[in-house]
């Protein structure tokens, strides 16, 4: 998944992407182990796990920073990022799973797919709904500011005559 701010063809942004999702995945990876050691009564192992996640999310970041950087962001951005990731989850990724699932006949992982499809659905209405609500305020605070500016055009022209 490209960003729209660097090119897909770019070797580098393929590898930051490449890296992201691996750190990504041995995150949550150790964080899963670090659980199953804590029930099998092993806290320090437990204990190593969970603080080599924490330093796989912060390498993480570091690739994001350089995918998604900061002075090209904003909470609208990331909102349709986000809507665009969680829409292709459930209208290609996910269903193209469940298909070669199906035909597997693992019939665990279908319910599984079938229940993200789902969650990916809500995910994407409720970036949705906060993307909408955000630009209503923005729209009700544009019209605040332009009163501002006119009252204050209007005291401007006042002193000026």
């Amino acid at each position: 998944m490209a960003t729209p701010f660097h090119s897909p063809e770019s070797p580098t942004i393929q590898n930051l992407e490449s890296a992201f999702a691996g750190e990504s995945m041995a995150h949550i990876k150790y964080r899963y182990f670090a659980k199953l050691c804590r029930e099998m009564g092993d806290e320090e192992t437990a204990k190593a796990f969970e603080a080599t996640a924490d330093q796989e999310v912060m390498h993480a970041f570091g690739h994001l920073d350089l995918l998604y950087p900061k002075a090209k962001m904003s909470p609208a951005r990331a909102l349709q990022f986000a809507i665009e990731g969680e829409t292709y989850e459930y209208t290609e990724m996910y269903p193209s799973f469940r298909h070669a699932a199906v035909e597997e006949g693992n019939d665990a992982a279908v319910r599984e797919i079938d229940e993200q499809i789902e969650e990916s659905k809500e995910h994407a209405e409720q970036f949705k709904s906060v993307l909408e609500k955000a630009a209503k305020r923005f729209a009700a605070l544009a019209k605040v500011e332009e009163r501002h500016a006119n009252h204050y055009q209007q005291v401007l022209d006042r002193i000026s005559a």
